[in-house]
Order: C-alpha cells, then sequence, then structure tokens
C-alpha cells in the first residue's frame, strides 16, 4: 500500500489531496498528534481514498511511505458515512486509551465544525480502535 501524507504530525490544519497538491480543509483548536493521510488508489464510504494514521515521527507533506497491511483501524462515522481510519505504526504511541481520547475529541469538533459551518447536527461518532 501506498500512504500519502496529507497532514504532517502537529499540524493545526487539516489537509487533503487536491490535484497535484493539497488544500486546507478546516482548523483545529489541538494538533494532530500523528501524521495523517490517504492509501492511494482506494475509495471509502465518502468517495475520497481511505483514510490512514501513522504513528511515529512527522513526516512532510507529500511524503510517502509503503506498508503491506495495517496494524490497526479507528472506526468512525461521520456525517452518517462510514469513515474508518487504518492505523500504521512506525513507532511512537500505540496507546489505545491516549488515541481513543484524541478520536473523541476530534468527533466533537467535526461535530462543532458542521454546526458553524453548515448549520446543521451531523451524525458523527468514534466506535472504537482494533489491533491486529
Amino acid at each position: 500500500m501506498r500512504i500519502i501524507i496529507e497532514t504532517p504530525k502537529y499540524s493545526f490544519f487539516k489537509y487533503d489531496k487536491a490535484g497535484d497538491g493539497f488544500r486546507k480543509v478546516f482548523f483545529t483548536p489541538f494538533p494532530a498528534l500523528f501524521n495523517y493521510g490517504c492509501i492511494e488508489g482506494t475509495r471509502a464510504a465518502d468517495g475520497m481514498a481511505k483514510d490512514a494514521v501513522v504513528l511515529g515521527s512527522r513526516l512532510s507533506q507529500g511524503s510517502v511511505i509503503e506498508a503491506d497491511k495495517a496494524d490497526g483501524v479507528a472506526y468512525f462515522v461521520d456525517d452518517s458515512l462510514r469513515d474508518d481510519k487504518n492505523i500504521f505504526c512506525r513507532g511512537g504511541c500505540r496507546n489505545t486509551l491516549f488515541l481513543s481520547l484524541y478520536f473523541r475529541f476530534y468527533v466533537l469538533c467535526k461535530i462543532v465544525l458542521y454546526l458553524l459551518l453548515e448549520r446543521r447536527f451531523a451524525k458523527c461518532r468514534f466506535e472504537g480502535i482494533e489491533w491486529f
């Protein structure tokens, strides 16, 4: 699998791959505690490439890593659509409690963003982490 890093660890902005570049999607009140990206050549329920969380040291935007398989998955629903995040460990914190707290706060921020930007309540939830 080819994983493209869209949002580097410690970034306060969420980015998505757009053509040959990246576009800012939204600002978060807390930095990403991991590298966030997508799995090239895949499609999720939202029509975008499947999400990837890469634990370990900070990688620059546009970095590409190769992986044979995911080490785990964080189960999500975003605006009523399944939006799971595949987890890849390249060192760093593999602490389920720590990651769960982060993802629960992330979901709250998504709900607030839908309320502020679209004036509607969106069904968003974090459903847990499974390690393989």
